[in-house]
């Protein structure tokens, strides 16, 4: 009996495991994080040679390319205005919005004209930004990757998910921003 119970605690004893190492800390790669960085990558690359296709084939019509990455050229200059919006401007102003094949998505009728507060008012960032670039009674027609039209989500009715558009935006009137020191009356 001495002996089983002698041989039992020795199995115990030498059953226990020393202490357990610990496992790594998992880290994220961000392997998925660069996979869409770069399918981004790849489908910008794609829209800007089809909009440079669409610049080319247009050659009567003179280009420029705005710093926040849309494509435009005017249909109306104003050479006596100075003046661009800025934040805080009520503008009225009214655009249609058309795939790069010219297939009208929403017409400027369906849309209506706008009273729109710069930049603090939800409009997709192509148009926010095209805005800023026309003065009063100036109409251009600019092409917009789908990274600053629609994106990704699209507008969940006609506008497709990574569509780039084409949209024609007419600057009616720019009313600037009331500095609130010019009303104080000494």
């Amino acid at each position: 009996m001495k002996k089983s119970a002698l041989l039992l605690l020795l199995v115990f004893v030498f059953s226990c495991d020393g202490p357990e190492p610990r496992k790594p800390v998992q880290r994220k790669s961000g392997s998925f994080f660069k996979a869409s960085v770069e399918r981004s990558r790849k489908l910008l690359e794609l829209e800007e040679r089809q909009i440079q296709q669409i610049i080319e084939q247009d050659s009567l019509k003179h280009y420029e390319h705005s710093a926040a990455g849309s494509w435009y050229h005017y249909n109306r200059v104003n050479d006596t205005a100075t003046y661009t919006p800025k934040t805080d401007d009520l503008v009225v102003l009214s655009y249609n919005i058309l795939s790069l094949n010219n297939d009208t998505i929403y017409s400027k009728e369906e849309i209506g004209t706008l009273t729109y507060k710069v930049d603090k008012q939800e409009l997709f960032q192509g148009l926010r930004d095209a805005i800023k670039l026309l003065k009063e009674n100036e109409k251009a027609t600019f092409l917009f990757p789908s990274s600053l039209a629609f994106g990704y989500h699209g507008d969940n009715d006609r506008i497709d998910s990574n569509l780039p558009i084409k949209s024609t935006i007419e600057i009616f009137k720019i009313e600037q921003k009331q500095d609130k020191t010019e009303n104080l009356k000494p």
